[in-house]
């Protein structure tokens, strides 16, 4: 379906379409090294602050940040930006990864959209869908040991191996991320709110390749990786995930007036 100036609809304008769809610490768990192994479910919200059906999914992703079994990451969109007010925290970067999933998991692209260990869609809204799929994404989850750890700029990544995983491989990504921010909004649909906002994407890039081996990487922080905490992903092309760490929650929240 095309949409009028090639614009993707908010859920509130396209909710007949998203109806159809499936509904904290330095290192991962230290586990053995077999199928039992678990590690946090990857979460990830596809938002905008331009959208005016995205705050209660904003809310739930809060909420699920407090957990210590899965990884909630914003990825906020940039394709609501042409309606009045541009998110600061948008990258056509995760555009392009929302619309990656599209084309090899055979999502529909809006917002706000939940993708659940790399499988599964929901509308970000919804609750008790987003417990439904992280425990049947438990009941699943594909799983190497990994850890994570910052020295100032220095990044140390450590990967292990999964015994249930065969030939697998997969890219390993490095996500900087703020582990809260607040905006207070002034033009777009969501004109004169103040919205906190949880584990906010500020940069993901690739470093390295993992092939279902013992892998150990060092990397420099860029400039533009400003993000308070560091995550790592080890994914596959297709969307599988098989490993997921991240470096401890800080204890401040920052706020900003944009």
């Amino acid at each position: 379906m095309k949409f009028r100036n090639g614009k993707i609809p908010s859920l509130t304008a396209m909710a007949w379409l998203a109806g159809g769809l499936l509904g904290l610490t330095l290192t991962a768990p230290t586990m053995a090294d077999d199928s039992k192994t678990q590690r946090p479910v990857l979460l990830e919200l596809f938002t905008s602050q331009g959208c005016s059906s995205c705050p209660p999914a904003d809310a739930l992703l809060k909420d699920l940040s407090a957990q210590a079994d899965v990884l909630p990451l914003a990825f906020h969109v940039d394709y609501w930006d042409y309606i009045g007010w541009a998110d600061p925290f948008a990258s056509p970067a995760f555009t392009a990864r929302q619309q990656n999933y599209a084309r090899h998991r055979g999502f529909e692209v809006y917002t706000p959209q939940l993708v659940i260990d790399g499988r599964s869609a929901i509308v970000g809204s919804n609750r008790g869908g987003a417990g439904a799929g992280i425990a049947q994404a438990k009941a699943a989850v594909k799983s190497a040991p990994a850890t994570i750890s910052r020295n100032g700029n220095d990044v140390s990544i450590t990967v292990g191996t999964a015994s249930n995983g065969g030939a697998a491989a997969g890219n390993v990504y490095l996500v900087s991320f703020d582990g809260s921010q607040t905006t207070a909004i002034k033009k777009g649909e969501n004109a004169g709110r103040n919205i906190v906002y949880a584990n906010i994407v500020r940069s993901m890039r690739p470093v390295g390749e993992w092939h279902n081996a013992p892998l150990k990487l060092t990397e420099q922080l860029r400039p533009n990786e400003k993000g308070e905490r560091l995550a790592l992903i080890v994914q596959s092309d297709n969307g599988d995930v098989w490993a997921v760490a991240s470096t401890p929650a800080l204890q401040k929240t920052a706020s900003r007036d944009y």
